[in-house]
């Protein structure tokens, strides 16, 4: 009588991911950089009609804090070329910021080779979360603290007569809508340290003091005037991102992951 054997199941080969070579790496990021120049491009020759519109939204919060301080509404220049070479500079970051989701794209597809199948299915709510976040960080920027940093810088030195030049008010401008921009990408940044494992919503909580203060000394860096409501208006939006990012690491960190599959699978 032949013997009853149990089949025993076999173990699912683990999912591997092509190796590159360091070669195959730079060639990689050369194409994804080229075709970021050349989306770039496109988009600075698009925007080059509108740069004079686009810069008149630009100067709006100066042009409205000086009539409300009963100043010129008129910003300077010291060079003849300034206003020119102004134009193409807010021309080339209005292209960046259009071709933007195609340049994010552009990183996703760098960076998407070292991720295993189930992560590469993050790429949507990667972009859209990204461009979300940038569009809300700028957006309160320009809305919420510029105009009340220019109103209260401009109010305190009524006595004198302000003489704005266009060229050191659009750096002004740059570093804090961009700054906002940047700081309010701080859930992606998270989102991949997570995923990697390298961070943990444990982690983050237990050093949540600390990163209060950490987020205070930013916003006191990026906030043009040195009241204390203002850089409270800058970090609120931040220590807010970042109990957002604790979530966030709760759900993608792999020890969670595994335990939701083991409970499933239970």
């Amino acid at each position: 009588m032949p013997e009853l054997t149990a089949e025993v199941p076999r173990e699912q080969p683990a999912e591997t991911m092509p190796a590159m070579s360091f070669l195959e790496h730079l060639e990689e990021l050369r194409r994804r950089l080229v075709y970021c120049v050349i989306a770039v491009a496109v988009g600075f020759l698009a925007c080059w009609e509108y740069a004079q519109k686009i810069y008149d939204l630009v100067q709006k919060p100066v042009i409205e804090a000086l009539k409300i301080n009963g100043s010129p509404a008129k910003l300077t220049f010291l060079n003849p070329i300034e206003p020119f070479n102004l134009y193409l500079k807010t021309a080339l970051l209005a292209g960046i910021f259009v071709t933007s989701p195609f340049l994010l794209y552009q990183v996703w597809m760098f960076i998407s080779p070292g991720l295993y199948r189930k992560e590469k299915r993050y790429v949507v709510p990667f972009m859209f979360s990204t461009v979300a976040l940038f569009l809300a960080g700028g957006y309160f920027g320009y809305r919420m603290v510029f105009p009340q940093a220019l109103e209260f810088l401009i109010g305190y030195g009524k006595q004198f007569q302000p003489m704005i030049t266009i060229g050191e008010y659009t750096d002004l401008f740059l570093t804090v809508i961009l700054g906002l921009g940047v700081v309010f990408e701080l859930p992606i940044l998270v989102f991949f340290l997570a995923l990697m494992g390298v961070v943990s919503a444990g982690w983050m909580w237990r050093n949540v003091r600390y990163s209060i203060l950490v987020i205070f000394i930013v916003a006191a860096i990026l906030t043009p005037t040195t009241d204390i409501l203002n850089m409270c208006i800058f970090a609120a939006p931040m220590i807010g991102l970042y109990f957002l990012s604790i979530g966030i690491a709760w759900f993608v960190h792999p020890k969670q992951r595994k335990a939701r599959e083991a409970k499933r699978g239970g």
